[in-house]
């Protein structure tokens, strides 16, 4: 026999901390859970299953462009998978990913224990479940929407869509838009309101800030794109005609409304990985972010300056020269804050000591094809090559190096390097190389070629092309890259189910980085910090070691759910604030919302009865209680 020692009970104090905290466990956790740590997770889990969904529906296209005159998909059903899937890569995918990301990390990095308003953000999951599942729906029930993502009119009226496929876009666009403004706005305020004392604006970590800029970018652009999605469905449904030209409305509006939207979409996907990437490339060099300031700024002049972009999607749609020759300019100009950062990030790592672990190789392979991206967008800036190449798949592979350069390559990165903290224990350090290795590879064989297929003539969004036209060995290659681009695809997301089985215990802070995610245990307790820590400089956990020399906030009861509220600017404690707890009737609310939004697709008393539905679970959930905050 051998003898074990038992685990030390915890002092009450803590005791009852646990125990306030802690959600329910089994089915009820999961219906009922406002930790910010399992939502967030759940959005990020939820995103990679959208990411396999879409990834599936782009290999079936790819398999159909391998060969000329291939029969494997029809005209239609091609249309169907092509739009379905670039709604999923950009609305169910890349910004829920991202999303979810700052949802699991800001308040861990900004020392607080949960966010602001944690049930509208469980709430705020229900829906972008729901909204994805129904997207999905409409593919298996032979109602696909058909006229891309982007929905143009009129393509997407009912003239030349007499199916409920654009119903269920537009519906789809405001499941999403509804769950990302809620996060967007939970995590300003948590932001601006719940920072740890002495965690001055300046303090801040540079990925706290990029999920502050993309909040705010969320708030404003994505109305717009709801506006948008808001007149098509009243377009189909009560004949309002807001794009129909022949009874004074007009098509061009569509897109003005939506590339308001989504040229700001592209840089809300965007710069949550530039902070990932300098929270990488600092721990992983061993030294203090060089321009730290420079690159705040840049984040914030990025998020601004992208607003005034958009008509860069429309240069051949015949607007007045001299008009686009200002959105030329300001596509211009908006790469300039990037290079800043980039600059940023290479002085970090060539004045640091850099350690080539897996994490940081997805850092580099960033650098070259976002640097890669960046460039053919500053091509398409230019109205005389943009005339040419619109259209093209010359824009289809700009389009991909900058997203998956810009967005995949740094969350690749990053489920990595935070795994430890979700689970406590270590990836693969081999299957990582390994995964970059093939996504390298396969993101440069599949979408490096389309730049010269476009400049050879191929259009976009075609379905196959003749033998003679000379595209098939391109065609042919970028199919193989395409599969291998999944397979790396496939290697992470192995590499991250068997770590939690099979990994290396990772210990508190394996990467011995500086932020203060890493100052509490890994995996998180319930409630994040049981002593709320102070902070001091930028670099907390490099400046003081030791954690017994840590300054903390003591006077927090363990019997409430209590957080700290601080200064914007200072974060200078003001009072303690109590959040609520678990509840199911945010799942409820959620139902009530997804049947008013699906019944919007037949009548507009959906309207109506969907209101009736969500209103009595959001009462319920959102009811004050007496002693909230003192």
């Amino acid at each position: 026999m051998t003898a074990t020692r038992a685990p030390a009970p915890l002092p009450p104090h803590e005791e009852t901390f646990a125990r306030t905290w802690a959600s329910p466990r089994g089915v009820a956790g999961f219906f009922t859970s406002v930790d910010h740590k399992s939502i967030g997770l759940r959005f990020i889990a939820t995103a990679l299953l959208f990411l396999a969904l879409g990834g599936a529906l782009a290999l079936t296209m790819r398999t159909q462009l391998m060969r000329p005159d291939n029969h494997l998909l029809s005209p239609q059903l091609y249309n169907q998978f092509f739009t379905v899937h670039g709604t999923t890569m950009m609305f169910l995918f890349a910004v829920p990913a991202m999303m979810g990301l700052g949802v699991y990390l800001v308040p861990l990095m900004i020392g607080t224990r949960n966010l602001i308003f944690p049930r509208l953000v469980a709430y705020s999951y229900w829906v972008y479940l729901l909204g994805g599942l129904f997207l999905y729906s409409g593919l298996l029930t032979g109602n696909g929407p058909p006229a891309g993502w982007f929905s143009y009119t009129p393509l997407s009226e009912l003239t030349f869509d007499p199916t409920k496929g654009s119903d269920i876009w537009a519906q789809t666009i405001t499941f999403t838009e509804i769950s990302m403004l809620c996060v967007a706005v939970t995590l300003i305020i948590t932001i601006f309101k719940q920072r740890a004392p002495g965690m001055s604006l300046e303090r801040i970590p540079l990925f706290v800030w990029s999920i502050l800029v993309t909040s705010f970018m969320v708030v404003f652009a994505m109305t717009t794109v709801a506006t948008a999605s808001f007149f098509l469905a009243a377009d189909r449904l009560v004949d309002t005609r807001f794009f129909d030209e022949r009874n004074g409305g007009d098509p061009v509006l569509w897109q003005h409304l939506f590339w308001l939207f989504g040229h700001p979409e592209v840089y809300i996907i965007f710069l949550p990985g530039t902070g990932i990437v300098s929270h990488l490339v600092t721990t992983f060099s061993r030294r203090p972010m060089f321009g730290y300031t420079a690159i705040v700024f840049a984040t914030i002049a990025t998020g601004i300056i992208s607003f005034g972009v958009w008509v860069h999607h429309m240069f051949a749609v015949g607007l007045p020269q001299l008009g686009l020759s200002f959105y030329s300019a300001s596509s211009l100009i908006v790469t300039i804050p990037t290079a800043i950062q980039l600059f940023c990030w290479i002085a970090t790592l060539w004045s640091g000591r850099p350690q080539w672990r897996a994490p940081l190789l997805f850092v580099l392979g960033f650098f070259f094809i976002l640097v890669r991206g960046g460039l053919t967008g500053v091509m398409l800036a230019s109205v005389p090559f943009d005339l040419q190449a619109h259209d093209s798949y010359f824009v289809v592979g700009h389009l991909h190096d900058v997203l998956i350069g810009g967005a995949v390559f740094p969350l690749m990165g990053a489920l990595i390097y935070w795994y430890p903290k979700a689970t406590g224990r270590l990836t693969s350090e081999t299957a990582g190389r390994w995964a970059f290795a093939l996504l390298f590879i396969g993101q440069n064989l599949t979408f490096f070629p389309m730049h010269i297929l476009g400049l050879h003539g191929m259009p976009r969004r075609v379905y196959t092309y003749l033998a003679s036209s000379g595209w098939g060995n391109l065609n042919f290659l970028e199919t193989i890259g395409a599969y291998i681009l999944a397979l790396g695809v496939l290697v992470t997301v192995a590499n991250l189910v068997l770590s939690a089985f099979f990994g290396s215990p990772a210990g508190d802070n394996p990467w011995a980085a500086d932020t203060l995610e890493w100052a509490t245990t890994s995996p998180p307790p319930p409630g994040n910090f049981p002593a709320i820590p102070v902070v001091w400089d930028r670099d907390p956990l490099w400046s003081q070691t030791d954690p017994s020399e840590r300054s903390v906030v003591v006077g927090l009861r363990a019997d409430r759910r209590e957080v700290l509220f601080t200064t914007t600017l200072d974060a200078v404690p003001v009072r303690r604030l109590s959040l609520p707890g678990p509840t199911i009737w945010t799942f409820w609310a959620a139902i009530g919302t997804t049947i008013g939004l699906v019944m919007l697709i037949f009548t507009p008393w959906g309207l109506v009865v969907g209101s009736l539905l969500a209103a009595t679970p959001l009462i319920v959930w959102a009811w004050p209680k007496a002693g909230g905050s003192e």
